[in-house]
């Protein structure tokens, strides 16, 4: 076995039950119409929403984000890829709920203007913790049985011994 094949083999790999498609179609529709939604409302999502928070250089990280909420949700939601495309998100929910969740706490979160504590904290971070541990489940025991990554492994024709 190649070591390209055994990569991805053990990237795709997963004996997890069927039952998974639940938790990959939640985080990969909110992950994907997260993502189109920055590009069809940028002022409101995208661009003016990392602007509010004061991420730098908005207009290129927000379309950047966008982008890789479109194309990693679409492959969560196929069970294609299905651990790496949710590594980028755990990424993603980790620095929403430090950049825009956190401040929260003690009361200086630009975006949540008049919220602070606990309960406000917990409150608005709700989706954030909900796509983070989804993300969390899938990169551990992958995509589940319905999914490509499932798809029975064919060794190719090339590469099987040839018998006289």
């Amino acid at each position: 076995m190649s070591t390209t094949s055994s990569w991805t083999t053990r990237l795709t790999a997963t004996s997890a039950p069927a039952a998974v498609i639940l938790i990959r179609f939640y985080v990969g529709t909110i992950f994907l119409f997260e993502g189109i939604q920055k590009f069809l409302d940028p002022d409101r999502l995208g661009t003016g929403r990392f602007d509010k928070a004061g991420i730098p250089a908005s207009g290129f990280f927000a379309p950047l984000d966008g982008i890789f909420e479109i194309v990693c949700g679409a492959l969560i939601l196929a069970g294609l890829l299905t651990r790496l495309a949710v590594i980028p998100m755990i990424v993603n929910m980790a620095g929403a709920l430090l950049i825009t969740k956190l401040p929260i706490l003690w009361g200086e979160a630009p975006l949540f203007t008049g919220k602070s504590g606990w309960w406000d904290f917990t409150h608005e971070s709700r989706t954030d913790l909900a796509m983070l541990c989804g993300s969390m489940f899938l990169l551990l025991v992958g995509a589940g049985g319905w999914s490509i990554d499932a798809r029975p492994r064919t060794t190719p024709a090339s590469a099987q011994p040839v018998s006289h």
